[in-house]
């Protein structure tokens, strides 16, 4: 009687499942839920004031996370977003006050134009490298900051109130206003962390974290260089006129040295900078500290700016990654994480452990 035939696949078969969550993370999903649901509703119970101030702080982070998404993935180094912050909130003002549309939806108009705004942008700003490159920037800034400054009809350097704006506030009353702008605000934010999410976990990502990497060895490896930058820069430049168009909402005005004011990037690249490069939770984690630090020493005068450089003098010695990215080293742990992880399971066995790789994804 002959020994019955056992193929040799079928016995070194190993049985794996792939996956991007662990426990933790769904845990932490389930709090962000709930946090975000309380956010949401936030308005109905909360005190008028403290809907104003996380109108800023939502604004904050979500420019932060663009700008994140710019330098920390696609390798750009720009000190120019104020010039999109800007052109959305003029943006807002002219179709609100000379196209009868309302404010509300003339926020999304303000984003589709500072997209319009960044295709010519990037074809001047991508020939350049490294340090020019972030000159080229702030110098399309300025372009566009002086046009708008000798612009009559936009109130010049002195601004000028948006009229449609002003008469919703007084049809609506404030708390209600400043409700609606609350909502965009968080909206922006959201939106900005999902799109970099999803963003990043698409081929685009992949390609993004080459290019960070060596964007030499990128391009030989078939990535498009340019349209890859084009669609980062496309999708800051929309984003950072969304949440100018949310700024003139809220000031119910708009001035050419408020919102072309090189500050807006000095604030994020602090904010970067101390939560984290390259991290989608570094940049929340610097908001707060960020938003923290504003509400309690702005009032030191020049001491505030001091402080805010030494702290992200000492970060930076202390963990060059930032806040989040020693986090990262001492724990391992991605509260969004971006990785595909394989788990080899022991033959036979649905739920044995053998092994566990992770890859990037």
């Amino acid at each position: 009687m002959s020994a019955p035939e056992i193929s040799l696949s079928e016995t070194h078969t190993k049985r794996y499942s792939v996956y991007v969550a662990t426990r933790t993370n769904l845990l932490v999903l389930g709090f962000g839920v709930l946090v975000l649901v309380i956010l949401a509703l936030f308005p109905l119970f909360g005190p008028t004031m403290w809907t104003r101030r996380l109108v800023d702080f939502f604004s904050y982070l979500a420019l932060a996370e663009l700008w994140n998404l710019m330098l920390g993935y696609a390798g750009l180094i720009s000190v120019g977003q104020q010039g999109f912050i800007g052109i959305g909130a003029y943006t807002l003002w002219l179709f609100s006050d000379h196209l009868g549309i309302s404010p509300l939806a003339g926020a999304v108009f303000a984003a589709i134009g500072g997209a319009i705004i960044a295709l010519p942008a990037a074809a001047l700003v991508f020939r350049l490298r490294g340090g020019y490159l972030a000159i080229g920037t702030w110098v399309i800034a300025e372009i566009l900051r002086l046009t708008v400054a000798n612009i009559k009809r936009a109130g010049g350097n002195s601004g000028i109130t948006i009229q449609a704006v002003s008469e919703t506030v007084q049809k609506l009353g404030t708390d209600v206003w400043y409700s609606r702008v609350y909502w965009w605000a968080l909206a922006a934010a959201l939106i900005a962390i999902g799109v970099t999410y999803f963003l990043l976990r698409s081929r685009t990502g992949l390609a993004l974290k080459a290019m960070r990497d060596n964007d030499l060895a990128a391009e030989s490896s078939g990535v498009n260089l340019w349209r890859t930058k084009l669609y980062t820069y496309v999708i800051a430049g929309a984003g950072c006129a969304l949440v100018g168009a949310i700024q003139a909402m809220y000031t119910l005005r708009v001035h050419p040295g408020s919102a072309f004011s090189v500050n807006w990037t000095a604030y994020l690249i602090f904010i970067t900078i101390i939560g984290g490069v390259g991290t989608i939770e570094g940049p929340i984690i610097g908001t707060i500290i960020f938003y923290v630090l504003r509400e309690t020493t702005s009032d030191w005068g020049t001491w505030y700016f001091i402080a805010l450089g030494i702290l992200a003098i000492a970060v930076t010695i202390w963990s060059p990654a930032g806040i989040y990215g020693w986090v990262v080293r001492k724990w391992n742990f991605m509260l969004f994480p971006l990785q595909r992880r394989v788990r080899f399971l022991s033959p036979g066995s649905e739920t044995g452990l053998q092994g566990e790789t992770s890859s990037g994804g």
